[in-house]
């Protein structure tokens, strides 16, 4: 009975097959994937055209790949879906999309994926191969279990910024991320993953471990305080990254610095609508439709662009 009245619901939206399958494929989180112009634009090759062109390649493949990924995933766990406020919705659990046309169009996404990661050079495929394993290995298991489930995510977004220098690394064979940014980069989305954990517990408590397992694994204070753990390390690892010699060895000033009030102010910003306004179970869609949230992630781009760029 559930299953037939989301389906009405969508279909008298007007949802047809083809719109059914694209919301399938979660376009509003391909913004994770902007991880990969990070090397181009801490390289400063932003302006360079071929590294954009690669740049935007690498982009589309991984977008491939995250959405292949989605589908595998909403089929495996279409029956959980179905007892989630809002996860019944998605076109997989609500019927809107069949699990047959589901990995159908998984397969020939991670063919796209892999083909365009093949046209970048071995070390990106190794990359993207790695991260398409990694998701699968989450979603077949890991995500089930304690600590682990978040720990993946976050290794899942570091793997996107070494594919975003491997794919300058042709180009530029000296070309390295630092490592405090991969730090900063690991910590934030422990951030952002612990977050998520505790607001499916907060949002959903009665139909929380039905949905997901392991969240009876958490408890709300527990995940406060990885929350504030990992926003603090997120920070600071960030302010240490700005100072750094070879930062600014590289920059030619210390002027990177100035970003810092920024980044603190938008972690506390995510962490005010988590608490106050119970936001967070999706962060890429807190990130698109909260307003101060997503100006002060521009400023900091803007700022971040005219300190390496203009500044030289």
């Amino acid at each position: 009975m559930r299953l037939f009245s989301s389906a009405r619901i969508h279909s008298s939206l007007g949802l047809s097959r083809p719109a059914s399958l694209l919301k399938a494929l979660r376009p509003e989180q391909w913004s994770k994937n902007v991880l990969l112009f990070a090397g181009a634009l801490f390289s400063h090759s932003l302006n360079d055209s071929e590294v954009l062109l690669r740049s935007v390649a690498g982009f589309a493949a991984f977008c491939c790949l995250a959405s292949s990924i989605y589908l595998l995933n909403d089929v495996r766990d279409r029956e959980g879906d179905r007892v989630h406020p809002k996860k019944r919705l998605r076109p997989i659990a609500s019927g809107d999309v069949s699990p047959r046309v589901a990995l159908a169009a998984s397969t020939v996404l991670l063919g796209f994926g892999l083909a365009l990661s093949s046209g970048l050079g071995p070390t990106f495929l190794a990359t993207a191969i790695a991260y398409f394993a990694l998701n699968v290995i989450y979603s077949m298991g890991v995500k089930g279990v304690v600590l682990l489930d978040v720990l993946f995510i976050a290794v899942g977004f570091v793997l996107r910024a070494v594919a975003g220098v491997e794919l300058i690394r042709p180009l530029q064979p000296d070309v390295a991320l630092s490592p405090w940014l991969l730090v900063c980069t690991f910590f934030l989305a422990l951030f952002l993953g612990f977050g998520k954990r505790r607001q499916e517990i907060a949002s959903h408590e009665a139909h929380a471990e039905a949905q997901r397992a392991v969240l009876r694994m958490y408890s709300v204070p527990l995940l406060d305080s990885y929350v504030l753990l990992c926003a603090a390390t997120t920070l600071v690892a960030y302010a240490i990254y700005t100072i750094w010699p070879a930062t600014v060895a590289k920059v030619g000033s210390e002027d990177l610095l100035y970003t810092v009030p920024i980044v603190a102010y938008g972690l506390f910003r995510y962490l005010w609508l988590a608490q106050r306004r119970h936001e967070g179970e999706d962060p890429s869609r807190t990130l698109l439709t909260d307003g101060p949230l997503l100006a002060s992630v521009l400023l900091w781009g803007a700022l971040a662009w005219g300190v390496l760029y203009l500044g030289r």
